[in-house]
């Protein structure tokens, strides 16, 4: 069924806290201030399912529950069923554990030589700056890790890690992410960039954020003039479903973009949230429209209680031969899975080759039309070369 919102409404407004102050409402300090986090809470504002209970009370064991006002107004209470309210809202699937699920899924302790850096590929480095995030994510990554209701006991040690990234001079580019980085106020974050910009051999600075999303107002023009002072910093973002492309984040992503902040998102394939054709050409085609370029599709990584957000990969490559063809190439992301146990991201892709001989090569079209590219030139005598010349002329003429 195509999905049917009207995509030029950006949904914009107080919602549940409309008696709140509009300069509260603004201030990101306010919004984390005033996060759910709890049960009660929770059961203020809407009815829950048994599912839902069970899963908000088992979250303190796994992952802590948070989501800012803004973030909770997208939710549909009476849909328990909704796109933002499957992301946010924990369920019991997360205390269900399966043989093939790990703890550490990208194996990133593994490739930690010092406390918050994972060094796994030769060129570039994950910096962790922290293990808090505005709000969180029920099929999280890092759950290990983040919020600390695992007793993981993460604590970024910021000199060991800049020290190592300095004594290694292949390292040239640094991927900021946590938990998220733009939670770190303006003067951390201002000295952490003016410390990795010193450093001559890196050359390229990346940070990872779901912050837009969550938390918009914490992209404040002075945010975006440390960005600025330090760029060129590129931002991967992360929206999952076309309810998360609010008037709030098409400001907050215009105001990166005029700070001279390339923006890409990531998203990842979750059941019932995006695993639709439809679903995901409308998110593409309002990210494009913030001035945010779709870059990768994520297959989930094999989380610890995350089963019940699991999309067969067939599914992730209908999906991209679904947008293949039928919008703009800038609108097609790279479906990736992150090979479990630190192998790094892997494209997957729709198989459009049939035959590959050392001649040419046969291959299908978005249409599922044949065609041949040939691999070898063939000579022809000067008599036969007015046509191809001439159809030289007609393409380029």
């Amino acid at each position: 069924m195509p999905y049917s919102e009207d995509r030029s409404a950006w949904f914009e407004g107080q919602g549940l806290w409309q008696h709140v102050d509009e300069s509260d409402w603004k201030d990101w300090a306010w919004q984390l201030k005033n996060r759910i986090t709890k049960l009660e809470d929770l059961e203020r504002y809407m009815t829950l399912t048994p599912d839902e209970r069970a899963g908000v009370l088992f979250a303190g064991h796994k992952l802590a529950m948070a989501i800012t006002p803004y973030f909770f107004n997208l939710i549909d209470r009476n849909n328990p069923n909704c796109p933002i309210r499957l992301q946010m809202i924990p369920r019991a699937g997360e205390g269900m554990l399966h043989a093939e699920e790990m703890l550490d899924s990208l194996g990133e302790d593994e490739h930690s030589p010092v406390p918050g850096l994972v060094h796994r590929y030769p060129d570039r480095v994950l910096f962790l700056v922290t293990d808090r995030c505005a709000s969180y994510c029920r099929y999280c990554t890092r759950s290990r890790l983040v919020s600390n209701a695992q007793d993981y006991n993460f604590h970024p040690e910021y000199e060991q890690g800049l020290r190592y990234i300095e004594a290694h001079p292949e390292i040239r580019d640094v991927l900021l992410s946590g938990g998220d980085p733009l939670l770190l106020s303006d003067r951390k974050l201002d000295h952490l960039l003016g410390r990795l910009r010193a450093i001559k051999h890196v050359e390229f600075i990346r940070i990872g954020s779901r912050i837009p999303v969550f938390l918009p107002q914490r992209i404040t023009p002075e945010l975006c003039e440390i960005l600025k002072k330090h760029g060129p910093i590129w931002m991967s973002i992360h929206v999952n479903h076309p309810k998360e492309a609010t008037a709030e984040l098409k400001t907050a992503c215009e105001r990166l973009s005029f700070a001279g902040v390339p923006l890409g998102n990531q998203s990842v394939l979750l059941k019932g949230v995006n695993d639709d054709a439809d679903v995901m050409q409308a998110l593409v085609h309002r990210l494009l429209r913030m001035r945010v370029r779709p870059y990768y599709l994520y297959q989930m990584d094999l989380i610890t209680g995350g089963a019940h957000f699991k999309v067969d990969v067939r599914k992730g490559l209908e999906i991209i031969q679904a947008l293949r063809g039928h919008t703009t190439g800038y609108a097609v992301p790279q479906y990736v899975i992150d090979a479990p146990g630190g192998g790094g991201k892997v494209p997957i892709n729709p198989n459009y080759i049939e035959t590959i001989t050392d001649d040419e090569v046969v291959f299908k079209n978005y249409e599922g039309r044949t065609f041949r590219y040939p691999l070898t030139a063939t000579p022809v005598a000067a008599g036969e070369q007015e046509k191809p010349v001439k159809l030289h002329e007609e393409l380029h003429g």
